[in-house]
C-alpha cells in the first residue's frame, strides 16, 4: 500500500470528525456548514470506494467520484431514518454515526469497481 493511499484513508477518516467539530462554531457561518455539507455528501461514499487496490485510470476515477455522492446520501438517509425511528435524531448524533462509519470504512480497501476497472484496462490493452 502506498503512502498516497494511506493519506487518502486518513483524510477521509478525519473528514467526519472535522465536520462534527465544525458544528461547535457559531451558527450560520460558512466555516460551519461547508465542511458538514461536503462530508455528508461525499465522505461516506469516498470511504467505501477509495482507495482502490490498483489506482484507477482517469475515466474510472470520474465514475467513482460520481458514485460517491449518491452512495453517501443513501447512507445519510439510512442513518437519519434509523435515528428518527429510535427517536434519537439530532445533528450531532447524525454526524457522529456517519463519522464513526466513515472511520471504520476507511480502514478497509475500497469496494471493487469491476465495470470501471475493466473498461479502463481494456482500453489500455487495445493500444
Amino acid at each position: 500500500m502506498s503512502l498516497a493511499q494511506n493519506r487518502i484513508r486518513v483524510a477521509v477518516a478525519l473528514s467526519g470528525w472535522l465536520a462534527l467539530a465544525a458544528t461547535l462554531l457559531p451558527g450560520g457561518s460558512a466555516v460551519r456548514w461547508i465542511p458538514v455539507l461536503l462530508f455528508v455528501c461525499l465522505g461516506p461514499g469516498f470511504a467505501l470506494l477509495y482507495p482502490q487496490p490498483d489506482m484507477l485510470r482517469p475515466g474510472a476515477r470520474l465514475e467513482a467520484l460520481a458514485l460517491a455522492a449518491p452512495l453517501s446520501m443513501s447512507l445519510g438517509a439510512l442513518v437519519s431514518t434509523c435515528l428518527f425511528l429510535v427517536r434519537g435524531f439530532s445533528a450531532t448524533a447524525f454526524l457522529l454515526a456517519l463519522a464513526a462509519f466513515t472511520t471504520l470504512a476507511s480502514a478497509f480497501p475500497g469496494l471493487p469497481l469491476p465495470a470501471a476497472t475493466r473498461g479502463a484496462v481494456e482500453r489500455g490493452r487495445r493500444r
